[in-house]
């Protein structure tokens, strides 16, 4: 089964925040993610640097942390939620008005943006996660229950399903959401990474 890209964030099976992105691709496979102080970022893969005229989609950062919070998404939304939670607002409202006011991509797909954040601490009281989509018919944001993990991708069900995320660190997590778990049922990976929080937020990539 064809998906697209996925994301997935949440409480993963130890209990600890996370963040995780799968980039699934028929059209540019050849892209990997880069890691960097705070962020990841997806690139084209050496020699292919002349896949972003072909497509402005492509290459954006895909985690960004921000006020000890991790952000997730496909597209340059990331930095639009970053900055708007950098400003003060809600995690709901920050990922609302930038799917709202960034809309769909419009490519040959209309492919949908998805996005998600997730707070870093385990206090119930304290504690939130949201994940979100547009689409050409469609906005919706929903907050993820304490102590589960969901994902979304932007061409599956394109509504958030609850998953066992059972990798404990970055690492694992940027590999399980390549090819392991409910994630080993989707077609073409490319690359992907992931952000855990185990008293700080730690970022890794997977490029197979």
């Amino acid at each position: 089964m064809y998906t697209g890209r996925i994301l997935s964030t949440g409480m993963n099976t130890d209990g600890k925040p996370f963040v995780a992105y799968r980039v699934s691709s028929r059209s540019f496979p050849n892209r990997q993610c880069l890691k960097f102080d705070g962020r990841a970022a997806i690139v084209p893969k050496e020699g292919f640097e002349k896949d972003v005229f072909e497509s402005i989609y492509i290459s954006y950062n895909c985690i960004r942390i921000e006020r000890d919070m991790a952000i997730v998404s496909n597209g340059s939304q990331t930095d639009v939620i970053a900055d708007k939670i950098a400003l003060g607002m809600n995690i709901k409202d920050a990922l609302a008005y930038s799917l709202l006011t960034m809309d769909y991509e419009k490519d040959d797909y209309n492919t949908p943006r998805i996005a998600a954040v997730v707070t870093s601490t385990d206090n119930e009281d304290e504690y939130e996660s949201y994940i979100g989509i547009v689409n050409d018919k469609k906005i919706l944001v929903e907050q993820v229950p304490y102590g589960k993990a969901a994902f979304i991708s932007t061409y599956g069900s394109q509504v958030p399903d609850l998953v066992d995320f059972e990798a404990k660190d970055a690492t694992s997590s940027a590999k399980f959401i390549f090819d392991e778990g409910t994630f080993a049922n989707y077609e073409k990976p490319v690359t992907s990474c992931a952000a855990v929080f185990d008293g700080e937020w730690n970022i890794d990539i997977y490029n197979p």
